[in-house]
Parts: C-alpha cells; sequence; structure tokens
C-alpha cells in the first residue's frame, strides 16, 4: 500500500469548493462531534471528514482519496460496534446528510440513501402500513446493518434486511456508479447481501416492503433472574414451535427504572424476553400466551403496541458515545449444559451493571429458508444469535467488561459454531472476519473483490481481501 500523502490546505481548499456538501478539518469548530461514532471507545483523528450532499459528491470525495492516497472510512449511521466508520490520518466519507427516502405503496418498495437511519426509514413506510427488517435500535443507519445481514424484529417471517434488499446504487473505488440489481450486476447484490461494505460506497439502498403495522402485538415479559435456567429451559423448547410472525429475544440486563418495574428490583439482574408478534392482536395473544403464563413474571408489559415505538424499545440501552465491547456467537441449539454456563456468565455480569447485558436472539423462521444463493450471508441453519455486550460509560471499568465478554465467549465456545454475526463482531482480526462466512461464500466474495476494488481501498470493514 502507497504512502500518504497529507494534503496541503490548498487541496483541502480545492475540495471544498467542488462539493455542495460540506468538509470539516481539525480546525473546525464541529470536528471533535463530527468525528465521534457510537462507540465512546473509539477516539480516532480523521484528517478530513467529507459530507456529501449527494452521489456525485462521493466521486469526487473517492478521487481527493486517491490523489492523495489517504484511507477511507465510510460512515452511514456511526453504529458500528467495531468503529470502523472512522480512521485516523485519513478520511471519512459521512453520508449522515443523505437522508432522501421515497415510498412506493403501490409496488411496496422503498428507495432511501445511504446515511438514512432506521427510525427515519420507519416513519416513512410505516404512513403506508409498511415496513421491512430493521435494526433493533432505531439509530442504527440502514446501510452497514443490512450489508452485514441485519436481523431484526421482522426476521422470522420477512428474511433478514439483505434479505430484502433489491437494488443499491455503489460508487466504487475508481469512482464509476454501478447500480447492482437482478437484472444488472446481479453478482454485486449478492455480494452486498451480507458482504459489508467491501465493493463501494453505497449511496442508496431499496428494498422490498410488506404489510406490518402501524400496529403490532408485543412489548417484554420480566423475571427474577433466580429463575434463568428455567426460563431457558422452557424458552428453547417453547420456540420450536412459533410460528413465523413471531420473533423473540431473551436478555439478561439491569432492571430499568419503570414504572411498571416494582421500586425494589430497580437496578437489579433481572432476564426478560422481549417479543414482537406482526399477526393480529388475537393472534399475537394466543401466541404468546404460555410465554405470559410461565412462572411468576415480575412484570408483564406485552399487548399492542406501535410498531414504530417496538423498534425504538431497546434505545435507552444503546445511547451515542457509549463504551462498548461486543463478542457473538451461532449456537445451534440450547443444550442444558449450554444453558447453565450462559446463565453462570451472566450471574459474572451483576458488577458491570448498568449497561452491559446478554441478548440471545431466536432465529429461524424465513431466515433458514433463506440459502447462499441469494445472498452472502451465512449461518442460516443457527436457531440463536448471541451477543455479550460489555458497555460502560467510564474508562476506568474498561478491562473489567472486556475480561467479562471475553471470558464468556470462550465458556460458550463448545456450544457455538466458532463463526460470528458479522454486524455484531468488533475489530477482531481477519480469521473471525472469515468465519462469518462458508468456505465457498468467502471464495466468491474474494472474486467480488477483485473485481469491484482490487486495491482494497474498502478495507476499513470486516474486510475481505482480493482474490
Amino acid at each position: 500500500m502507497a504512502s500518504t500523502s497529507r494534503p496541503d490546505e490548498a487541496s483541502v481548499e480545492r475540495l471544498r469548493s467542488h462539493l455542495r456538501g460540506v468538509v470539516i478539518t481539525s480546525d473546525h469548530a464541529d470536528y471533535d462531534s463530527a468525528r465521534s461514532v457510537w462507540n465512546g471507545a473509539i477516539d480516532r483523528r480523521p484528517f478530513v471528514i467529507a459530507r456529501p450532499a449527494g452521489t456525485a459528491d462521493v466521486i469526487t470525495t473517492l478521487a481527493f482519496a486517491r490523489e492523495h492516497r489517504l484511507p477511507v472510512a465510510v460512515r452511514g449511521g456511526g453504529h458500528n460496534v467495531a468503529g470502523f466508520a472512522t480512521v485516523d490520518d485519513g478520511i471519512v466519507i459521512d453520508l449522515s446528510a443523505m437522508k432522501g427516502i421515497r415510498v412506493d405503496p403501490v409496488a411496496r418498495t422503498v428507495r432511501a440513501q445511504g446515511g438514512a437511519l432506521w427510525s427515519e426509514l420507519d416513519q416513512e413506510t410505516q404512513a403506508f402500513g409498511l415496513a421491512t427488517t430493521g435494526g433493533l435500535v432505531s439509530s442504527t443507519g440502514i446501510g452497514g446493518f443490512t450489508l452485514g445481514g441485519g436481523i431484526g424484529w421482522l426476521m422470522r417471517k420477512h428474511g433478514v434486511a439483505a434479505d430484502n434488499l433489491i437494488s443499491a446504487d455503489v460508487v466504487t473505488a475508481d469512482g464509476e456508479l454501478v447500480i447492482a440489481d437482478e437484472e444488472g450486476n446481479p453478482e454485486l447484490l449478492w455480494g452486498l447481501r451480507g458482504g459489508g461494505g467491501n465493493f463501494g460506497v453505497v449511496t442508496a439502498l431499496e428494498y422490498r416492503l410488506h404489510p406490518v403495522g402501524p400496529t403490532v402485538y408485543g412489548g417484554v415479559v420480566f423475571h427474577p433472574v433466580e429463575r434463568a435456567g428455567e426460563l431457558l429451559r422452557f424458552y428453547s423448547e417453547w420456540t420450536r414451535s412459533l410460528p413465523d410472525e413471531l420473533t423473540t429475544m431473551v436478555v439478561f440486563l439491569s432492571a430499568p427504572p419503570e414504572q411498571f418495574i416494582p421500586a425494589e428490583m430497580h437496578g437489579r439482574q433481572m432476564i426478560a424476553v422481549a417479543c414482537c408478534h406482526t399477526g393480529t392482536a388475537a393472534e399475537g395473544e394466543e401466541s404468546l400466551k404460555a410465554l405470559r403464563d410461565f412462572g411468576d413474571p415480575v412484570a408483564d408489559v406485552v399487548g399492542p403496541i406501535s410498531y414504530s415505538a417496538l423498534q425504538g424499545m431497546f434505545d435507552a440501552s444503546a445511547p451515542r458515545g457509549i463504551h462498548a465491547y461486543w463478542k457473538t456467537h451461532h449456537l445451534p441449539d440450547l443444550p442444558e449444559s449450554a444453558i447453565d454456563t450462559i446463565v453462570a456468565q451472566a450471574a459474572a455480569m451483576t458488577e458491570l451493571f448498568p449497561l452491559s447485558a446478554v441478548h440471545l436472539h431466536h432465529v429461524e423462521g424465513a431466515v433458514a429458508r433463506g440459502s447462499s444463493d441469494q445472498g452472502a450471508f451465512s449461518h442460516r441453519d443457527s436457531r440463536f444469535v448471541l451477543n455479550l455486550l460489555g458497555q460502560w460509560m467510564q474508562d476506568a471499568t474498561a478491562d473489567s467488561h472486556i475480561s467479562w465478554v471475553r471470558d464468556s465467549w470462550e465458556a460458550l465456545r463448545p456450544y457455538a459454531t466458532g463463526s460470528p454475526y458479522l454486524n455484531f463482531l468488533g475489530d477482531e482480526g481477519s480469521a473471525l472476519a472469515r468465519a462469518a462466512y462458508g468456505a465457498d461464500t468467502f471464495a466468491r466474495l474474494t472474486a467480488l473483490k477483485k473485481k469491484y476494488d482490487p486495491t482494497n481501498t474498502f478495507r476499513l470493514n470486516q474486510n475481505i481481501p482480493p482474490a
């Protein structure tokens, strides 16, 4: 890789004069806020932050990066836990000003620019009672989430976000605009469906929409953590027979200071099952009856809820600036010993409250029925995706959080496939990035990378090297 040629002030001014968008350097009043990303543990200082107003600005910015041999980071929502949306001494292409969204309610499609967030996309699509699989935190950007697969509340009925991607506008490293859809460049579309941001800057995405909302049936049932083993054993069997309309996840968390939680439980560790049913209220009530009847819940806040509100249900647990370190597993099943290990590792999390958590997502359904032919998203045969979330607000506690995540991940390795879920993967090196795909899929991706990014310009990601 050629060394960086630091641009002089005149070069930066020329870039500024050629963009409709904004160029931010270290002397700008907004530099510190502009360089920050969701994960507050990431502290990097780009040389230039460009906020394109459109695709032409992206092309111009990439030409500037090529001329000066600057490393390139691409930011949509900036929510990636690994911090790939920023870079030291390089250029950030920040798409946050590109938020145009257009819904076609007849064709049931939506086209959105790469800087849109899920809350913004949902607001537009829900006006027509439509939605596509989105993130569990509404401030997540649509681009990175989709390109990494995208598990969410609609996945068991409608597949992951990548399964619903029907076209994308991609600016390649040499500045060419490529439209990827089933008729033109279908192999690139296949790679974008789970291959991450390896092939270019995705300036627009088009999705298939489905009738959802505006009201769904969902919420959370809270139990004391002392019942965790019993609840997980029930959950493992109960989820074997759920309808596709119902998506659920188990969460070990610190009880929030909400009115529906008894005051004496605030701040204590709990286990909860969160859920979303996209059928009728009567169907949702029937599907969730066994869960709601199980044990003696501390709180049950399940019922009719707006889909947009349910999409933002976990927003408070992931504030911008939180320090985060995550590790992830695919779990083919939940044998007794795996349940015991999860419970033990969650118990060790108590001193790390209030922000650390364990998430266990039930998958199957439409996700399992997908195939490697439709996209690069892999490992569809696992019943569960486990995410271990070390999260804190002060640097002083970083070591204990990171150690807990790593110890828990190691303890659960015997029950896992050895393959991480891409969107929950930190900056853990090439071996785990490769393990996120099967060998055949990875080989196909490296060939695609060679075609569209042979010099690996887009390497600040879960990187796929050119073949």
